[in-house]
């Protein structure tokens, strides 16, 4: 009797695994094609209209073939990807990434395993991985941490704790209603956008930030917090926090961590440092010094995907108090009771999390690591700062260019003049230079705006860039200018 069609048993495994593992190794073959060969392509180039049109089709409702889907994948994603691996890559402040990391990414999903928790060893090399991030900051053993998407998540776990452990009551239990005075927590204006949305989801709202002023050096102006900190107090508010930038996105600006430390400890406020752009310094020979006391924070974020170049996406959440960590967040029903011995036995690592499934995306760090070695990121780093005084030396060379802001690590910020020109102009032009740059797959800077001058910025954050490629923006750049300032009515 035949088998009703209901009753067939299927799997998502290849029917014919020597045809599946040789197109695997073609992916690998046209992967390591793809890398070593970006210095004979553009940057980035615009996606056709034949390209979106791809992504609008409906999805499959029947199996179809996996060579087909690689080869749509090759001609309508691979080309038109951000391009941040590029070494003319500059915009915002992105890693590059890393052959070595993404057969991290891959190996972590042949594993497959979910690391909110278990006896695994996929949770065993999460925790080494986060070890060795404590050990690289200065962090002491004790302290705990975890591995996020990045950067904002990070930074939503280290104000989840603050929150919790200098709120004065229960919040975990009574809910922000319960707070008997509104909360204060202190930031740079200069500070990421994360912060102020973090404090937005976890319910305190915009208002409970207050943004101090920065000096001339766009660090945060110490003199000023202390005066905000006193005045809030006599104002009924409850201060208990304050975040410290250790790099920031505009400029690069690393506040002074020592002394708002001193503040912190008498004023009995807890201290976050935002250091994902540079709490990684703490490892780079000629400049580790720029982050001193960034051990002695009471909670640290960094990314691993920024200048350690895995890929996306991976962040790290740590805190000196582990037990205030796991108190924050741990939370088991009865479905995750913890076992003394199986799959389920030893401690969660959803504890110090918000995420339950988790990928095992210390994998491709744990791989970077092992094969380069902490030295050689550290070298890295220090590249990247002598690339960018390299460039910002030859803006301040140029009389048609001007620099915008001190260039504190690595990101130049400058812009071009034309004589005369009011700020509205030499804005427009600034942006079309930038959009030209990017269209014709020259190079890829972003843009920002300093003290109300809008220009171009370069986060020189990348491991394949060379000082040419910073030659060639420049020329650029003026060749650019030139064009638009005297034919173009932008």
């Amino acid at each position: 009797m035949p088998l009703d069609p209901l009753d067939t048993e299927e799997t998502l495994d290849p029917t014919d695994w020597s045809q599946t593992a040789t197109l695997a190794h073609r992916m690998v073959d046209d992967a390591i094609a793809h890398i070593s060969s970006l210095r004979d392509r553009g940057v980035w180039q615009p996606m056709p209209d034949e390209a979106r049109a791809f992504f609008k089709t409906p999805v499959p409702d029947e199996p179809g073939d996996l060579a087909t889907a690689y080869a749509d994948l090759g001609r309508h994603l691979l080309p038109y990807s951000m391009g941040n691996i590029h070494p003319r890559f500059w915009g915002w402040y992105m890693g590059s990434g890393s052959f070595t990391g993404a057969l991290g990414d891959f190996l972590a999903a042949v594993d497959g395993s979910n690391l909110g928790g278990g006896n695994t060893a996929a949770c065993e090399l999460d925790r080494q991985v986060v070890n060795w991030f404590k050990s690289m900051m200065g962090f002491p053993a004790a302290a705990s941490g975890t591995l996020t998407s990045g950067g904002s998540m990070a930074n939503l776990v280290c104000l989840t704790v603050a929150r919790n452990a200098k709120a004065g009551v229960d919040v975990r239990a009574e809910g922000i209603t319960a707070l008997p005075q509104p909360l204060r927590i202190y930031a740079s204006d200069q500070a990421h956008s994360c912060i102020q949305k973090g404090l937005e989801i976890l319910g305190l709202g915009a208002r409970s930030l207050r943004l101090i002023p920065s000096r001339a050096d766009f660090t945060m102006d110490v003199m000023a917090l202390e005066a905000a900190i006193a005045e809030d107090r006599a104002a009924g508010w409850k201060p208990i926090c304050v975040v410290a930038t250790a790099g920031t996105t505009n400029t690069g600006a690393i506040d002074d961590i020592p002394t708002i430390a001193s503040i912190c400890r008498r004023a009995d406020l807890w201290l976050h440092v935002d250091g994902c752009i540079g709490a990684l310094l703490k490892i780079a020979p000629a400049h580790r010094s720029r982050v001193d006391g960034i051990e002695n924070a009471d909670s640290l974020s960094l990314d691993p995907h920024k200048w350690m170049h895995v890929p996306f996406e991976v962040g790290c959440a740590l805190v000196r108090d582990a037990v205030l960590h796991r108190d924050s967040l741990a939370l088991h029903h009865a479905y995750l009771e913890e076992k003394p011995r199986g799959i389920g036995a030893g401690e969660f690592l959803a504890d110090y999390s918000f995420e339950l499934s988790r990928s095992l995306k210390a994998l491709k760090v744990w791989m970077a690591l092992k094969e380069s070695g902490v030295a050689k990121f550290g070298r890295l780093i220090d590249q990247n700062i002598a690339q960018a005084q390299y460039l910002s030396a030859l803006v301040q060379a140029e009389r048609q260019l001007e620099l915008m802001a001190p260039t504190s690590i690595n990101i130049v910020c400058f812009r071009y003049v034309v004589p005369g020109a009011d700020e509205q102009r030499l804005a427009a032009i600034n942006i079309e230079i930038m959009l030209r740059l990017q269209e014709h797959g020259i190079a890829a800077p972003s843009d920002t705006t300093i003290h109300g001058h809008h220009c171009i910025r370069a986060a020189i954050t990348n491991h394949r860039t060379r000082r040419d490629d910073l030659d060639l923006l420049v020329h650029e750049v003026l060749r650019l200018g030139r064009e638009i300032a005297t034919s173009d009515p932008v």
